[in-house]
C-alpha cells in the first residue's frame, strides 16, 4: 500500500484518509464494519469535521470503533478533525480563539478521546486575527490535546500570513482535485493564456505548498463542481469515461481504483480522502494506490475532462 511522508515531519501514512462525512447515512453495525474493514486493510487515517453531521459523524465513529480509541490501541489511529465553519441562523466562519478552543474540546467529548493527531482550520475566515489563531494553537498543542496542525482551502498568502504568527507548522491543506476540477494544474500549465484554465483562482497553492512541504489532501475526488454530482458513469462525461474505462480495462481493475491512480500519480504526493462507506469501493481505491499511470495515461485522462493543453 502506497504511503506518503505528512508534511514536514517524517510521519509515514496511507497515500488515502478514509472520509468520515458520510457516517449520518449509514446504521452503527455498518459504520462499525466498514471502519474495521479500513483498518485491517491499513486504512488507519481518518478525516472529520464538526460539522459533519452537525457533530453526528464524529460522534457515530467513536461508538463504530469503541475501545481501539482508548489505551495503547489510540496510538494506532490518526484522527483528523476540522473547525471554523460556525453552525447558527448565519453561515460564517469563525478563527476567534474561543472558537476554535471549544470546538476541539466538542471535537474531543464526540471522538471520546483525549487528543487530535491533527486540527485543520475549515476554509478561510475573512475576519481571522492571526494572533488569536496562535493563541489558541499553542494552547491546544501545549495541553496536548493537538499535536499538528493545517488548513483547508487556503491560497498560498493566507498560509503566510498565519504562518508569522503561529510557532506550529502547518503541515496539511485540503484542496478540492479531481480531473474534473483540476484548476491547479491548468493554471500552471495554460500559462500566459487568454484562456479559462489560464485564471489562477488559487495563488498557485500546488507549488506553493510542493516548496513548503505541506501535504495537499484532495476532497471530493470523484464529484465535478461543488457538490454537483459524480462523474464516473455519467452520461455528460462520455469521453473521460471511455478514456478512464479503457485504462481501467488495461490494469484490471475498476474506473475508481484508476481515479485514485491518478490523483496519487502527480508528484506532490497527494494524500486522496476517499467519502464512501461503502468497504467494497475503498477496496477498489486501495487497488488503485499501487498502480503509476504512464505519463501518457495521465494525460489522456486530464485531456478527456476538458481540459486543454497550449
Amino acid at each position: 500500500m502506497k504511503q506518503i511522508t505528512l508534511g514536514n515531519t517524517k510521519i509515514q501514512v496511507p497515500a488515502v484518509v478514509v472520509g468520515c462525512m458520510g457516517f449520518t447515512e449509514i446504521s452503527l453495525n455498518e459504520a462499525e464494519s466498514f471502519i474495521n474493514g479500513c483498518m485491517e486493510k491499513g486504512l488507519y487515517f481518518f478525516d472529520h469535521a464538526d460539522v459533519y453531521g452537525d457533530g453526528a459523524c464524529e460522534e457515530i465513529f467513536a461508538k463504530a470503533l469503541g475501545s481501539r480509541l482508548k489505551g495503547g490501541s489510540r496510538a494506532r489511529v490518526i484522527l483528523q478533525s476540522k473547525c471554523g465553519i460556525a453552525r447558527g441562523n448565519v453561515k460564517m466562519y469563525d478563527f476567534s480563539k474561543e472558537h476554535i478552543l471549544e470546538s476541539v474540546d466538542g471535537i474531543l467529548s464526540r471522538l471520546q478521546t483525549d487528543y487530535l493527531d491533527i486540527l485543520l482550520l475549515h476554509r478561510p475566515d475573512a475576519l481571522m486575527e492571526p494572533e488569536e489563531v496562535a493563541e489558541a494553537f499553542e494552547r491546544l498543542h501545549q495541553s496536548g490535546k493537538v499535536t499538528h496542525f493545517g488548513v483547508s482551502n487556503q491560497k498560498p498568502m493566507q498560509i503566510k500570513l498565519l504562518k508569522k504568527y503561529i510557532i506550529q507548522d502547518i503541515i496539511i491543506n485540503q484542496l478540492q482535485f479531481s480531473p474534473t476540477n483540476a484548476n491547479m494544474i491548468s493554471n500552471g500549465l495554460e500559462v500566459n493564456m487568454q484562456t479559462e484554465g489560464a485564471i489562477d483562482r488559487d495563488g498557485s497553492i500546488l507549488d506553493y505548498c510542493r516548496l513548503s512541504e505541506i501535504t495537499i489532501q484532495t476532497w471530493s475526488p470523484f464529484r465535478y463542481g461543488f457538490f454537483e454530482g459524480v462523474y464516473l458513469g455519467n452520461e455528460k462525461f462520455a469521453e473521460l469515461n471511455q478514456v478512464i474505462d479503457e485504462i481501467a480495462k488495461k490494469y484490471q481493475v475498476s474506473s475508481t481504483a484508476i481515479v485514485t491512480a491518478w490523483i496519487l500519480r502527480h508528484p506532490a504526493h497527494m494524500q486522496m480522502i476517499s467519502g464512501t462507506t461503502k468497504l467494497s469501493r475503498m477496496e477498489e481505491i486501495i487497488k488503485g494506490m499501487d498502480i503509476v499511470l504512464e505519463r501518457e495515461e495521465w494525460y489522456r485522462i486530464y485531456l478527456a475532462a476538458g481540459n486543454i493543453l497550449p
